[in-house]
């Protein structure tokens, strides 16, 4: 089992991710910015973390780090400007991936979107453009890392309850996937880092299970 922290901890994401790496039986923190959701975090069964991770320095991060084998990046800025929207999605997400190296973090698990990427094709006058360059700046980081990192990038997000089966693959073109199965997906990655290591996962909710998808079967 593994020390994970989950950066973003009070997003919907995470709130279903930590209850599930627990159950596992791994060590759960989640960071969070704002003291008053450090009850909704422990109610998952993680232990909860203050970090305003916007504006804390990479020694900062890395301290929040120190012991973790795993971290999870699922923050964002949530829209808004695109001024705040580079300093979480971008700069702050950069900050950590050093920080992680700096506190001797061995693996990286970034939550991004499908679609990210230099070719994103989001042009500068859609309110979108921001995100999907600060994104693709992260993404594109993370790899120039010496970190074991794997790169989620899921399609729109929806409430539904998780199926426990996506789709993957170069054939599929974005779609939608649950938050849940998103959170199913981070527990079987997590689970599973001799198949996930330097691999990008673009999916949809679809009709292969989850661990057949993280961990193919070989024979």
């Amino acid at each position: 089992m593994s020390r994970v922290t989950l950066i973003g901890g009070h997003g919907k994401v995470a709130l279903l991710a930590a209850p599930l790496l627990v159950g596992e039986g791994h060590e759960v923190t989640s960071v969070v910015r704002n003291p008053d959701h450090v009850a909704d975090v422990e109610d998952t069964g993680a232990t909860a973390a203050v970090l305003d991770i916007e504006h804390a320095s990479t020694d900062e991060i890395a301290d929040a780090l120190r012991g973790s084998e795993v971290v999870v990046w699922s923050a964002g800025a949530g829209g808004g400007s695109p001024e705040r929207t580079y300093a979480v999605d971008r700069d702050a997400a950069i900050r950590s991936m050093e920080a992680a190296t700096q506190a001797g973090v061995g693996r990286y698990v970034m939550v991004s979107y499908f679609g990210a990427g230099p070719d994103h094709g989001v042009p500068e006058d859609n309110g979108f453009h921001a995100y999907a360059e600060a994104k693709t700046a992260a993404d594109e980081h993370l790899q120039g890392t010496s970190l074991a990192w794997t790169i989620l990038r899921p399609s729109a997000l929806t409430l539904e309850a998780a199926t426990g089966h996506i789709e993957t693959g170069d054939d599929v073109t974005p779609g939608s996937v649950s938050r849940d199965n998103v959170a199913h997906v981070i527990r079987s990655v997590i689970g599973h880092p001799e198949t996930t290591s330097r691999r990008i996962i673009a999916f949809n909710d679809g009709l292969t299970p989850i661990e057949d998808v993280i961990h193919p079967r070989t024979d």
